[in-house]
C-alpha cells in the first residue's frame, strides 16, 4: 500500500468514554479533525456499540460481558455510544460501528479504507491500551503505514499510555503530537 494516502481514524470518542477523560484529549482530536478536513485527508469515525440484547457478546468475553449486563447503555442507538458532539461527523464521513476492541474486528473498516485508497492511518483514540493498541497491531499486520497522535489518545492509566507511546508504538509507526502532524500536512 502507498503511504501517501492517509486516513484519520477517530476512535471511540463517544459520549460515555469522553466524559471520563481529560478534556485536553478531546481538544487535540478536534484540532486533528479540523486540520484533516482542511487538508483533504479523509476522516473516519469508529465507535463501539451492540445490537439490542447484545447478541455479539459471548459470556466468555470479559471485556464486553459486563457491558451486556449493564442494560442498554452500550446499545448502538443509545446516547452513550454516539460520537461526542464536538466531533460531529460531516456528511460523507463514515461512522464505523465495531463490536470488539480493535476498529477492524467486527466492522467494515478495512473495506472502507480500501475504498478510500488508504495506504496509511493516523490514529486518535480512547483508550490507548484498548482501541489504539488493538487497531495499531492489526493495521500493521495489514501493511498500513501508521502514525499515532500521542496527545489525541488517552488511557485511564497514564502509565499504560506512556509506555505504549514511548516504547511500543514507535516500533510500528510514527508517534507525534497533533501539532506536529498538522504542521506536516
Amino acid at each position: 500500500m502507498s503511504a501517501s494516502s492517509p486516513v484519520l481514524l477517530v476512535m471511540d470518542f463517544q459520549n460515555a468514554i469522553v466524559s471520563r477523560m481529560d478534556p485536553a484529549v478531546l481538544d487535540a482530536a478536534c484540532r486533528a479533525v479540523a486540520a484533516a478536513r482542511s487538508a483533504g485527508v479523509p476522516v473516519m469515525f469508529v465507535r463501539v456499540a451492540f445490537r439490542p440484547g447484545y447478541p455479539e457478546v459471548a459470556a466468555s468475553n470479559p471485556t464486553f460481558s459486563a457491558a451486556a449486563h449493564a442494560g442498554e447503555a452500550y446499545h448502538q442507538d443509545a446516547s452513550p455510544t454516539q460520537i461526542h458532539p464536538a466531533l460531529t461527523p460531516h456528511e460523507g464521513e463514515p461512522v464505523i460501528v465495531k463490536r470488539r476492541v480493535s476498529a477492524f474486528t467486527g466492522s467494515d473498516l478495512h473495506v472502507l479504507l480500501r475504498g478510500a485508497g488508504a495506504g496509511s492511518l493516523v490514529l486518535a483514540g480512547l483508550s490507548t491500551g484498548g482501541v489504539v493498541l488493538s487497531t495499531l497491531c492489526e493495521a500493521a499486520d495489514l501493511d498500513y503505514g501508521l502514525t499515532v497522535l500521542s496527545d489525541a489518545c488517552a488511557d485511564p492509566d497514564p502509565e499504560v499510555h506512556r509506555v505504549l507511546v514511548e516504547k511500543v508504538f514507535p516500533k510500528r509507526g510514527a508517534v507525534v503530537t497533533t501539532e506536529e502532524w498538522i504542521a506536516s500536512l
